[in-house]
């Protein structure tokens, strides 16, 4: 058995690309390729669906990665180990995450306290993060509303609120926190049912028999945020994604339970590795992110 094959076959799996897999490896992606298909041929295995973009793993694919994965981990450990008296001069990880709002300033610290790490970032739903960490795409998730896992190590983040955006004319924009019940009937602008905000209203809403008058569902908080800022609707966003705009203002909701908890997420058996745990060590120190759990 050719440890190089399955190292550039695990690379690929992880990745999703034979180009990420590459980089992964600091090899061609050439030679990437030549090896999982050296690996194919002398096993007689179709192990990746190919695309244009992207190679997903077939079904063999699967059962192979799920050794390989757990394989190369320990040689990863085994080379922390190695490392371990040496400074956090360098290196790289890949991160995934929820929303850009809560990530970035753990990024940040990241940066000033260890400038030579390199970070892949990479923003999705939350169904995109656990992928990512579980494929081992990612060594690292922001998440939130994070479920309990038992293959994950989760250790609370931050805490946000539901708020809603307004025009700066609009009659309930007096900088004084609006009741739920205010926005009974309301013609409001709202992210797709998927996310985990509007989840946190709808539940919200439903608790109370209060019923908004959606008039748009739209893919992004920044389209929400245009689409209240042209008076097209009461938006709502998360308390940490509002940023500075003069065209509206973002205003707490009161009346019920509106917050949402945001998670940093890893491998529980990757968590002792330095990089990982240098990450985890800044996601609870310093200054706070948002607001604190």
């Amino acid at each position: 058995m050719n440890l190089f094959q399955l190292r550039a076959f695990d690379a690929v799996s992880r990745e999703g690309s034979f180009t990420r897999a590459a980089k992964r490896l600091s090899i061609s992606q050439p030679a990437v390729t030549g090896h999982v298909k050296a690996l194919e041929e002398r096993y007689d295995l179709i192990l990746f669906r190919r695309t244009a973009r992207s190679a997903e793993l077939t079904p063999q694919g699967e059962a192979l990665a799920a050794l390989t994965r757990p394989l190369f981990g320990l040689v990863e450990q085994a080379e922390d180990l190695l490392l371990a008296n040496r400074a956090l001069v360098t290196g790289r990880i890949e991160v995934a995450a929820d929303s850009p709002h809560v990530v970035m300033p753990l990024l940040a610290r990241l940066r000033a306290r260890h400038p030579g790490i390199t970070v892949g970032l990479s923003l999705g739903n939350a169904a995109e993060t656990y992928e990512a960490l579980l494929a081992e795409r990612a060594s690292i998730g922001v998440v939130t509303e994070a479920a309990r896992r038992d293959e994950l190590h989760m250790e609370e983040l931050a805490v946000s609120h539901v708020c809603a955006v307004l025009p700066r004319d609009h009659a309930l924009a007096t900088g004084a926190p609006i009741d739920l019940a205010a926005l009974d009937r309301q013609s409001m602008v709202l992210r797709e049912p998927t996310s985990v905000t509007r989840r946190t209203f709808d539940r919200a809403c439903r608790a109370r028999g209060i019923e908004p008058a959606v008039l748009m569902e739209l893919d992004s908080r920044e389209a929400v945020i245009e689409a209240a800022a042209a008076g097209i609707g009461i938006g709502i966003v998360s308390s940490l994604e509002c940023g500075e705009d003069g065209r509206i203002r973002a205003v707490p909701i009161t009346g019920a339970d509106l917050s949402n908890r945001h998670a940093i997420v890893c491998l529980a058996r990757r968590r002792s590795l330095r990089l990982i745990r240098a990450v985890l060590d800044l996601a609870v120190e310093g200054q706070p992110i948002g607001e604190r759990p």
